[in-house]
């Protein structure tokens, strides 16, 4: 596992991390989600196809744990309002 899939995969882990831990707010947050929804679908796709089952799997379950996130922070009833109850 070294070539360009596993290199977009893992420049979009660090790019997505940072945007969620740079606390910039709840919009960079929620694409902070999508973009490690769309990195955990390309890992997905490179353990699969080098056999790395165990990238595969977490990657799996990263993806249910991020898309809730997107739920979250984009699509949940408390947050159409515009105020969210909470800091």
């Amino acid at each position: 596992m070294n070539g360009p899939l596993e290199w977009i995969a893992a420049i979009g882990t660090m790019m997505a991390a940072s945007l969620i831990a740079f606390d910039l707010g709840r919009r960079a947050t929620a694409w902070g989600f999508v973009l490690f929804c769309a990195v955990s679908i390309t890992w997905i796709v490179a353990g699969l196809t080098s056999g790395a089952m165990p990238i595969a799997a977490m990657n799996f379950v990263l993806l249910l744990i991020n898309a809730w996130g997107v739920w979250q922070y984009w699509f949940h009833p408390k947050n159409r309002g515009g105020d969210s109850g909470r800091d």
